[in-house]
């Protein structure tokens, strides 16, 4: 999967890698059961429902996508050992410099920041991201296979603070 990228993003969404579904779709978060479409329009960060394939329209909003995988797909058990390419991650951070940045799993936040998913709550880290501004935030994986971990509240909070990025 392409990353969705570019300058001053607002919002930058990291997973793990794309599900093979969506690898075989070409688009982002694109497995049927996935939560990731409807609950961004449901909590408020799009204004409406997209399709997986309508992906590149979230940049007009500010908004970006990436992975912390990009040469595999499946799901996290399925990757190998070796697969997350953070320090290229951070680069791409770097380069873009969004305002806030939400792993879309506690797995991608904590490989991302070099600690164990049982370190992590949802929602705001304190602290960010050292070499700029952004605001890192963890979310409950969208995907159909964490069900008993969703939680719309924590990103309904994403929401929050997306949201008041938008008014002066």
């Amino acid at each position: 999967m392409p990353d969705l990228l570019e300058p001053n993003l607002k919002l930058v969404f990291c997973g793990t890698a794309p599900s093979t579904a969506s690898a075989a779709a070409n688009s982002y978060y694109a497995k049927a059961g996935n939560r990731f479409w409807p609950t961004l329009a449901k909590v408020g960060i799009t204004p409406t429902r997209f399709a997986p394939q309508d992906y590149a329209q979230l940049l007009s909003l500010g908004i970006g996508l990436t992975d912390l995988c990009k040469a595999h797909s499946g799901t996290d058990a399925q990757l190998p050992e070796d697969a997350f390419e953070v320090d290229e991650f951070w680069v791409k951070m770097r380069a873009v410099d969004p305002k806030i940045i939400a792993f879309t799993s506690k797995t991608a936040a904590a490989a991302a920041l070099g600690c164990k998913t049982s370190a992590l709550a949802y929602g705001l880290v304190e602290g960010g991201f050292a070499d700029a501004d952004a605001k890192i935030f963890v979310l409950c994986s969208p995907s159909g296979l964490a069900t008993a971990y969703f939680d719309l509240a924590v990103w309904e909070g994403l929401a929050a603070l997306f949201n008041a990025l938008k008014t002066p």
